[in-house]
């Protein structure tokens, strides 16, 4: 059970390492105990209850998901266990030990309309089968009945895996023009802050087990994907033009939300943690990316 004299994370259990915000979150707690795809398969959600069971952990983050937005709509089955039934029986393991459960969602759980930012108390309506998972685990997590925190993000991106600003950087390397989406705004979030905020969330639950819940949490200003490529390309000085369209034509299998502005008033409230600068973020991506090329 947990011990409740300290504030200390020792015995922290992270699902997810090699994914952009598991990379992020072993930087900042390399002493942390990070369980990977070749012990737990979150195709197999019991044999995540199992290990946390095993542990016995102060506290568990789960930074595995099911990230391939499109795929998902050809293979709901697998990403529901992943993003939705996986979390849960995390979640379930964790309340069962009385300790602390965080997990990251996403603004595709909302529909997109609208110019305003999402609340945590807005109506959702996901648009796919990404969205919809991800919505069911949040569900799962807050059903489980312990305490847990559900962090929803948006557009991340880091010097690792795919994300939009290395798909930018090498095609605005290889091209005059781009053609980049305008209608969709939303707010660009560096991974190194997720990981940063989840465990400035943990610390705060493990010392308050009032605190929790869901809460949104992304870089600011809200920008255009088309916004976003000039300053990556910008920043790292590639001369490549943004020629601006609609998302109607960029079609793709998975619908995209127009509208992914978040309200991040919550997060600053329950837990002091401000909204980044995505600029700052970016900068910090694109040394890193050139000092490891």
């Amino acid at each position: 059970m947990r011990d409740t004299k300290g504030t200390h994370m020792d015995g922290l259990l992270i699902f997810g390492r090699t994914g952009q915000v598991g990379r992020e979150l072993a930087r900042l707690r390399p002493d942390a105990r990070f369980v990977g795809r070749d012990e737990v398969d979150m195709a197999d959600p019991g044999r995540a209850f199992d290990v946390i069971v095993q542990a016995g952990p102060a506290a568990v983050i789960n930074a595995t998901a099911w990230t391939a937005v499109d795929k998902a709509e050809s293979e709901a089955d697998a990403a529901r266990t992943v993003n939705a039934e996986a979390p849960g029986a995390m979640a379930a393991a964790c309340a069962a030990l009385g300790i602390p459960f965080l997990h990251i969602s996403t603004d595709y759980v909302f529909d997109g309309s609208g110019t305003r930012p999402w609340s945590e108390e807005d109506a959702t309506g996901p648009l796919g089968v990404y969205g919809a998972t991800k919505l069911g685990g949040e569900r799962e997590v807050a059903a489980a009945g312990g305490q847990w925190a559900v962090l929803r993000t948006s557009w991340v991106f880091s010097a690792h895996g795919s994300n939009f600003v290395k798909t930018m950087l090498r095609l605005g390397a290889e091209r005059e023009a781009l053609t980049i989406v305008a209608d969709q705004i939303g707010g660009p979030t560096p991974a190194a802050d997720i990981a940063a905020a989840l465990l400035t969330m943990a610390q705060a639950m493990l010392a308050d087990r009032d605190k929790g819940g869901l809460c949104h949490f992304a870089g600011a200003p809200d920008v255009s994907w088309a916004g976003f490529a000039r300053e990556i390309f910008a920043r790292a000085g590639l001369d490549c033009r943004v020629i601006e369209i609609p998302t109607i034509e960029y079609p793709t299998p998975a619908p995209r939300p127009l509208n992914s502005r978040l309200d991040c008033s919550r997060i600053v409230r329950d837990f002091g943690i401000v909204r980044p600068d995505w600029r700052t973020g970016l900068s910090g991506v694109l040394r890193e990316l050139k000092e490891t090329a």
